[in-house]
């Protein structure tokens, strides 16, 4: 009876031993099918991801060069403007002194004053010119050319038997422009045609 108690005991534990085995085998089996599939879920979304990132980035990276572009062009712009403005400031200072300038030449022509006096002061006022020049600055001749509101600001209307009507018959105050830009108007008397002759 102990004989047979132990070769079923014996072959009780070998029989456990394989159902072990075969349930390690079968673990193990389903431990290596497991990553494999594991694996492939997670590669398929990564790609997709990745792109998407990219993408953002990119979008992200030409909105910014895009906005760069804009601030410097911006900027420059805002510079030039300042520099002509600064400069539109500084001659609208200068030209009445130009104005006197020019009277008093004239003043001092009309009085026969010393030759060589007005000379020099007619140098030093071409010189002053040459310089206004430089920055842009064209003086604007309005005697005898057509009135022009864009051009010329109208202090009043006479008769002139030498200029038609409309046509700007005397220039009080000259005007100048600054580039393509008015920086002050000329101040002129406008012809209103000829006097109308009173009837004998």
């Amino acid at each position: 009876m102990g004989k047979k108690d132990k070769a079923k005991e014996q072959q009780l534990n070998e029989e456990a031993t394989l159902a072990a085995e075969e349930l390690a085998d079968q673990v193990a089996a389903e431990a290596e099918e497991l990553p494999d599939t594991e694996i492939i879920e997670d590669d398929e979304p990564a790609p997709a991801v990745k792109e998407e990132e990219d993408e953002s980035l990119r979008d992200q990276f030409v909105r910014l060069q895009a906005d760069f572009a804009n601030f410097r062009n911006r900027t420059q712009r805002e510079r030039i403007e300042l520099y002509q403005r600064a400069n539109e400031d500084l001659l609208l200072e200068i030209l009445p002194v130009l104005d006197h300038y020019e009277m008093g030449l004239q003043t001092a022509e009309q009085h026969d004053a010393d030759k060589a006096v007005v000379d020099g002061f007619k140098l030093v006022y071409d010189q002053f010119r040459n310089v206004l020049k430089k920055f842009n600055l064209t003086p604007i001749d309005a005697v005898g050319e057509v009135f022009d509101p864009h051009k010329h600001e109208a202090l009043t209307h006479m008769p002139s038997e030498e200029y038609a009507a409309e046509i700007c018959s005397n220039q009080v105050r000259r005007g100048y422009l600054f580039g393509d830009k008015l920086l002050r108007p000329a101040q002129v008397v406008v012809s209103s045609g000829p006097a109308a002759k009173s009837e004998e």
